[in-house]
């Protein structure tokens, strides 16, 4: 790997220097029409010159003025996280809003090109919180010393800081990606956020706009608050949403323990509960069993024990173990009938249904704490909830112990018989309230035990002390059977990653009954990939109710006001509703955000009792900030835009044409957020088509994070290098790719598909596409100058030009065509391929290699001005077309090409590419005929080539003879219009059509071993016989239906096997001294047998090769000329050199042949060539000789 390159900037490119556009072109026109162009591209260099052009020019602001007043095209951005510099991973989306941005600005559209920012929520406060060294909630609150109020709000401002402080990096860094909007500049981010030009999450206008949202929902009776056993983040103290769960499942392994619970009434006899949460055992109300599964009475040592049949002798988690996701270190698991023999064994006395063991009631392992002992369960708080809200018989834990039904329960997992703690997990509690259980809610919200908990008090559940301590209660106990270390995914805190809990906690929600108009909804988007629209459906029919509350300060405060006398509660829809009911605290909030600490001081009047109500602390879930956008930042909220009271802003934009984003997280948070706030306010989709794009992983395939060292930075990426840990553990130290060649990169993959980025990749399509497309355009200025080719000349019509001129012509109005229509259905992928096809097979390695002796001539001709303005317009049509993906690429071939090229002083020509029209295709340069038997050609030379592979001949290496198949008319028109150039590219002597019905090859149906072993067995090996038996006539008729992609029937013994086409390869078995390829009904022949004569041709080949990488090692200009020294002691070499002469002066544009060496001054090499040794030297003349 190359060393990583300085930060710098780049110095301008010579034909961006000092631009004037103007001023300076008649001085430019004086000298060369192009400036040369070097075949090195250095991508990160020519962006920086690039950006500092679109700066100077104001090339951005120009473009909005030229599309003012033109059709609207909406766009809607997805508010980018202000709270990290980028990864390379947030380049996929914004690669994509960029360019179809530029696609749809250059079609003639006006946009608003507002970039949005997400501001608020826990994700910001974690990372203000490690800066400050800060580790809980109560830190936060002591920031100032005594004062929490005072703390809240320097906590807060902190955070604000932060979002601003990335918003800047984020803006600089999105800039150089090359993403066109319209950022904030200096002077703004002085400014309030609402003032700015992108939008920010933590405005006033967003969060007022969330308060009406909210306000509507309560006037339709959606707004609750509810006790639940939720998910909590003990680091965090707060509760995780059924949106954020799915965020952050990580694979852990927890102490899981079997341990029996006494029943009572029948000595002897216990009930074995397994558990991964051991803590919970102290909360342990009931036992659930399956009632019609089959339950085991198994005697050991003594003690009956109840265990489901299913999952006495059930293989654990055995798949689980063979994969390579199982925890280093964790042993297999053990099946609990295993576990009973190692431990002296055991006796299966009886069986039962598990309806006969309902109502049985047991010793739970904790009886003895006073948490268990408290009617109504437990703390004194959730004990008055539960009976008030009768959840409960009034009874305690202790008394409430019984077996109850359950149909969730299984005997896949554990012992089948499940222990119920209503107060610790989701599931539990439904089943507590069904069951009238009292609930025990054990933790505070750091996780640590109450008071009421015996020697637990105050420890943290998470902790392995805690762990130990219950462990060591069941052992003094008699009550332990087995502990084991269990592996399973284990849900964690999506930012901070510390485990989670369930505690029973109130939390405020949205009763989402209303979700069949939100899924109406969904039908009228177009979705990208189309298994979007089921997913979000999915989603939508499996979604809870939405949670909305967060007990945490930084983010929308949630606008309830509580009355804590009697229980009423009110939403406000805004601040002037807000001014109209306050009754305290107004003065010394106005003039403030909405924001903790401030609002809280805001006191209304109860609606009910008359007394005064208090705003919830609650702050709310940051999907309300980002799913109310495109109200707030299309002028919808009339409190803040009164001079639009018929919001004809809004009307106007809405709803967008077009969003995207990363599609895993975004179903059940950004997009379900968007589309169940619109159809709350208006009914309507906020957006009609959705493209969602994968994940980006390492070149490896795997997730990147920072702490594998896989994870790459953005700057590094662009400009600055990096260093990437591999999955085999060595460091890698990489150069920058630039942003064209990562645009390119995201913009060509399928975005329903994760994308494998790193250095390898990168370097594959730099060399793949990119330096073809450079070196093509490098070629075409650096020819172009010498000849001064003048691009205002009047054009060679169309009918004299020759017919590779008319081909590529004809096909690039194809591509024409297919990018237009392509991007305008937000199809990246297929023009990025589509193009790499142009430009790879048909542009460099046909056309200009098939034409590059026209430019080579000396003499000026029609012919070779027509091949000059062939390729100018494949090149200036080709930047038009791929400006929206790689702006800077394009922008510079266009400088060159027509800024410096041809000149701009008339203002006939747009100053950037960016201010072009997208390219329409010219219906009449489309000639179909044409193009279609060019296909056929390239067909035709792409198998002889692959055929030349198979058997390791160069191409340098002339044969005899090509014979050539197919069923079409077409195929052989094409071979008669274009022998000449098919025979020169395949180096060949001779080509003969030869008619289907001749057979030139044998074919051999060979089986897939690796498909077919698994699947037949034993007959594996007879169908291999019957296959070598069969005839010639038969493989040839079998191979006529693979190739149709039918089934075959091959007799075997007494059977007949019905075979797939996947299942079969067909070998082609050609003449001796013939190697053959197929493909799609085309059959190509080449004659490997080489001749003494043809044995010097390619001698000579090769000498010309090796005279054009001494050239190069000399730095020899492309219209340099030489005087050549060859010498051989071989007489082969010699008489190949003497034969060839004329095509080795040429091609190595050698005027002069030495007769003896030419001396120190000139490059010189010694090599062997098949064998024989060859001294070359070669030196620079004058053109004049």
């Amino acid at each position: 790997m190359c060393q990583m390159r300085p930060n710098r900037t780049a110095e301008l490119l010579p034909c961006y220097r000092n631009y004037r556009v103007r001023q300076t072109q008649t001085a430019r026109m004086e000298a060369m029409p192009f400036d040369k162009v070097e075949t090195t591209l250095d991508l990160p260099a020519l962006e920086q010159a690039i950006l500092r052009f679109w700066e100077q020019t104001q090339a951005f602001e120009k473009l909005r003025e030229k599309n003012r007043g033109k059709p609207k095209w909406s766009f809607l951005d997805g508010p980018i996280t202000a709270n990290n510099p980028m990864g390379v991973h947030h380049a996929w989306g914004r690669t994509y809003k960029d360019l179809f941005q530029r696609f749809q600005a250059m079609t003639g559209h006006e946009l608003r090109y507002q970039n949005g920012f997400d501001c608020q929520g826990l994700w910001v406060e974690v990372e203000v919180e490690k800066e400050l060294g800060l580790r809980s909630k109560q830190d936060i609150e002591n920031l100032v010393p005594g004062d929490r109020f005072a703390s809240i709000d320097r906590f807060v401002q902190l955070c604000k800081q932060r979002v601003d402080r990335f918003a800047r990096i984020q803006t600089q860094q999105s800039i150089r990606l090359g993403y066109w909007m319209d950022w904030d500049r200096e002077e703004d981010w002085q400014k309030p956020p609402d003032l700015r030009r992108s939008y920010y999450t933590m405005s006033e206008e967003n969060n007022y706009t969330i308060w009406h949202f909210l306000k509507r929902c309560h006037e339709r009776g959606l707004i609750y608050r509810a006790y639940d056993a939720m998910p909590w983040c003990p680091r965090c103290a707060v509760g995780i949403s059924q949106m954020e769960m799915h965020e952050g499942y990580e694979r852990v392994a927890h102490r899981a323990v079997f341990v029996r619970f006494p029943l009572r009434g029948r000595p002897g006899e216990n009930l074995l509960v397994w558990t991964t949460t051991p803590w919970t055992l102290s909360s342990n109300v009931a036992c659930a069993v399956h009632p019609e599964l089959t339950y085991l009475r198994v005697r050991h040592q003594g003690q009956v024990y109840y265990i489901a049949k299913g999952a006495f002798t059930y293989p654990r988690l055995e798949e689980e173990f063979r994969r390579k996701e199982w925890i280093e270190g964790v042993p297999k698991l053990k099946t609990v009938e295993q576990i009973f023999r190692e431990r002296g064994g055991y006796e299966v006395v009886g069986e039962l249904r598990g309806s006969e063991m309902l109502g049985w009631s047991y010793d739970g392992p904790f009886d003895e704490l006073p948490a268990q002992q408290h009617p109504h369960g437990f703390p004194p708080e959730i004990a008055e909830v539960a009976k008030r809200q009768n959840w409960s018989l009034g009874v305690s834990a202790r008394q409430a112990h019984r077996v109850i039904a359950w149909d969730a329960v299984g005997e896949t997992e554990g012992t089948g018989i499940v222990h119920i703690a209503p107060g610790c997990g989701a599931e539990d509690f439904e089943l507590g309230k069904r069951e009238k259980l009292p609930p025990i809610a054990p933790l505070d919200e750091q996780g640590r035990f109450l008071d009421g908990f015996g020697s637990l008090i105050g420890m943290l559940a998470y902790e392995s002390a805690l762990t130990d301590r219950v462990l060591e209660s069941l052992r003094q106990k008699g009550l332990l059977l087995a502990v084991e270390h269990y592996p399973h995914n284990y849900p964690h805190c999506w930012r901070c990653k510390t485990e989670l809990l369930f505690r029973l906690v109130d939390e405020w929600y949205i009763r989402m009954d209303w979700r069949e108009e939100i899924m109406r909804v969904c039908y009228d988007i177009t979705w990208i990939p189309e298994f979007g629209l089921q997913r979000e459906l999915d989603w939508l029919r499996n979604m809870g109710d939405w949670m909305i509350s967060k007990k945490r300060y930084w983010g929308l405060a949630l606008p309830i006001w509580v009355c804590e006398a009697c229980g009423w509660f009110d939403v406000i829809g805004g601040r002037r509703e807000l001014r109209e009911r306050a009754v305290e605290g107004w003065e010394q909030f106005d003039g403030h955000s909405p924001h903790r600490p401030w609002i809280d001081l805001v006191k209304i009047r109860c609606g009910q009792c008359g007394r005064l109500a208090s705003r919830i602390p609650d702050v709310g879930n940051p999907w309300l900030d980002a799913g109310i956008v495109p109200f707030s930042t299309m002028r919808y909220n009339l409190e803040f835009h009164p001079d639009d009271p018929d919001r004809t802003y809004w009307k106007t934009w809405f709803p967008a044409d077009f969003i995207t984003e990363c599609f895993p997280g975004q179903f059940r948070n950004w997009f379900y957020a968007l589309l169940a706030m619109s159809t709350m306010l208006v009914q309507r989709a906020p957006f009609k088509t959705l493209l969602g794009h994968a994940l980006v992983r390492d070149q490896d395939g795997e997730e990147m994070h920072k702490s594998k060292g896989n994870a790459i930075p953005f700057e590094g990426a662009a400009d600055e290098g990096y260093r990437i840990v591999t999955r085999d553990g060595r460091t890698l130290t990489c150069p920058p790719m630039g942003a064209d060649l990562i645009r390119w990169m995201f913009a060509r993959h399928n975005p329903a598909v994760n994308i494998n980025f790193g250095p390898r990749p990168a370097e594959e399509i730099r060399n793949q596409f990119f330096l073809k497309l450079w070196n093509t355009y490098a070629f075409f200025c650096n020819y172009a100058r010498l000849d001064r080719f003048d691009p205002k000349l009047p054009p060679v019509p169309l009918d004299r030009r020759s017919e590779m001129d008319r081909w590529i012509l004809s096909d690039l109005q194809l591509l024409a065509q297919t990018a237009r229509r392509e991007l305008a259905r937000y199809n990246a992928m297929t023009v990025c391929l589509e193009v790499e096809k142009f430009v790879d097979e048909k542009l460099s390695n046909w056309y200009v290699r098939r034409n590059r002796r026209r430019f080579w001539k000396s003499e000026a001709s029609e012919d070779k001005l027509a091949a000059y303005q062939t390729l100018y317009e494949v090149l200036l049509t080709l930047c038009r077309l791929l400006a929206p993906i790689i702006p800077f690429t394009t922008e510079a071939m266009y400088q060159n090409l027509v800024v410096r090229g041809r000149g701009i002083e008339d203002g006939a020509l747009p100053f950037s590419v960016h201010l072009c029209d997208y390219p329409e295709a010219k219906s009449d340069w489309i000639d179909t005929d044409l193009s279609a038997d060019m296909a056929v050609v390239l067909r035709v030379v792409s198998l002889g080539l692959a055929a030349r592979n198979q058997v390791k001949i160069k191409v340098r290496q002339p044969l005899a003879e090509m014979r050539v198949q197919g069923q079409h008319d077409r195929l052989r028109r094409a071979l008669t219009r274009f022998r000449e150039a098919i025979l020169e590219e395949l180096n060949v002597k001779a080509l003969t059509w030869v008619p289907p019905e001749q057979p030139l090859v044998r074919y051999r149906i060979q089986p897939d071993a690796k498909q077919l072993g698994p699947k037949l067995g034993g007959q594996f090996p007879a169908l291999v016989q019957a296959l070598t038996v069969a005839d010639s006539g038969q493989h040839a008729r079998w191979a006529e239906r693979i190739r149709q992609g039918e089934t075959i029937s091959v007799p075997v013994g007494d059977s007949t096997l019905t075979l797939l086409a996947c299942e079969l390869r067909v070998q082609l078995v050609p003449p001796d001294g013939w190697v053959a390829a197929e493909e799609k009904g085309v059959l190509v022949l080449l004659d490997t047998r080489i001749t003494p004569t043809l044995k010097l041709e390619g001698l000579a080949r090769d000498v010309v090769r090796h005279i054009q990488n001494l050239r190069k090692q000399a730095n020899l200009e492309l219209e340099d000329r030489i005087e050549l020294y060859l010498a051989t002691p071989s007489a082969e070499l010699e008489s190949a050199l003497h034969a060839h002469r004329d095509y080795i002066a040429a091609e190595t544009l050698t005027v002069r042949w030495a007769t003896q060496p030419l001396g120190d001054t000139a490059a010189a090499a010694d090599l062997r060539l098949e064998g024989y040794p060859l001294r070359i030297e070669l030196r620079k003349i004058s053109p004049s000789v």
